[in-house]
């Protein structure tokens, strides 16, 4: 199990990611973009938010942070992006058992944004915001899939 920092971005993550990697000198540093799987036909996304980053995370010195775009249609169900809000706390963990515990412990008195569910990118995989205001994103397989879809670009 490991908790990462995860940072949203609006629009700029790919910007960031190459910024951060050079000055933190990452040593390893893995990005998929919402175009890299497969598209719903019933919901296709827009050319533009196509090309952003769904997920990335970037290795260095011992830890690791992870960053995407924030669709403009999930402004929605997250709230607009502002500096300050666009930091949160993802659990990764492979204990989808373990995962549910967390999850439903500290959605008492929060808001849940996604019940955890199976989807594109993880078989379990949900988002809510604690009683405090602080931002969770749980997944039960963000490496592989992020492995997955980097290794079928090759």
């Amino acid at each position: 199990m490991s908790a990462i920092a995860y940072l949203n971005f609006d629009g700029i993550a790919e910007q960031v990611i190459e910024f951060y990697s050079e000055a933190l000198h990452a040593n390893e540093v893995k990005k998929v973009k919402f175009k890299d799987f497969p598209q719903d036909p019933n919901y296709p996304l827009p050319e533009n938010e196509l090309t952003m980053i769904m997920e990335s995370s970037m290795e260095f010195a011992g830890g690791k942070i992870m960053m995407s775009d924030l669709l403009p249609s999930m402004k929605m169900v997250t709230g607009e992006l502002v500096k300050g809000n666009n930091v949160l706390i993802s659990l990764v963990i492979d204990d989808k058992q373990k995962l549910e515990e967390y999850f439903n412990n500290l959605s008492v008195g929060g808001n849940v944004l996604m019940p955890l569910s199976n989807t594109p990118w993880s078989s379990c995989f949900g988002m809510l915001v604690d009683k405090f205001g602080v931002s969770w994103k749980f997944n039960s397989d963000a490496n592989k899939f992020l492995d997955k879809v980097i290794s079928d670009k090759r």
